[in-house]
């Protein structure tokens, strides 16, 4: 899936949807998702966040940067974004961003199809990690370790998608 077939299923998913105030499309009550699951890799380890109790799911649960794909924004912008937002993490160390195969799987528990958009950030050093209140803490993990964690659904599989097939952003 390429860039303009993300911004067009984000189109096709919104129709209908309430908005925010700043004009994001609201899919937290909606069964169909676009997601971004974004793994920041640096040497040979993934950094893992532990979700904390205020976000909408998952709580308790170990996972990457993450967040809906609500706004007709090119992918790489919205990556940027949720980089600084999570993390306090810059452009300027990024080194390489690149998009894995997207997927989909329903989450009866949550009551939600969701679009996954897996993405692999490398850095060009080790940052200073700023987290916002999605989080508690952080670990960077080698990334054959991902399983010794109480992961969200299929985040291995997205670092699979990932790692297999890409292309830069």
């Amino acid at each position: 899936m390429d860039e303009k077939e993300v911004m067009k299923r984000i189109a096709e998913f919104g129709k209908g949807l309430p908005r925010f105030p700043d004009g994001r499309i609201d899919f937290s009550r909606s069964e169909n998702a676009p997601v971004i699951t974004v793994f920041v890799k640096y040497s040979d380890r993934i950094l893992l966040l532990k979700r904390s109790d205020k976000v909408g799911t998952y709580r308790g649960k170990w996972n990457t940067v993450a967040g809906y794909l609500d706004e007709l924004v090119p992918l790489k912008s919205k990556v940027l974004e949720e980089l600084k937002e999570e993390l306090g993490i810059g452009e300027e160390i990024v080194k390489l961003i690149r998009l894995g195969e997207v997927y989909s799987f329903r989450d009866e528990k949550v009551n939600k199809n969701w679009f996954v958009h897996p993405v692999m950030v490398e850095l060009k050093e080790e940052p200073e990690i700023e987290l916002d209140w999605e989080h508690t803490e952080y670990k960077w993990v080698e990334i054959d370790r991902l399983n010794e964690y109480n992961t969200v659904p299929n985040l291995d599989k997205s670092l699979k998608n990932v790692l297999v097939e890409h292309f830069e952003l």
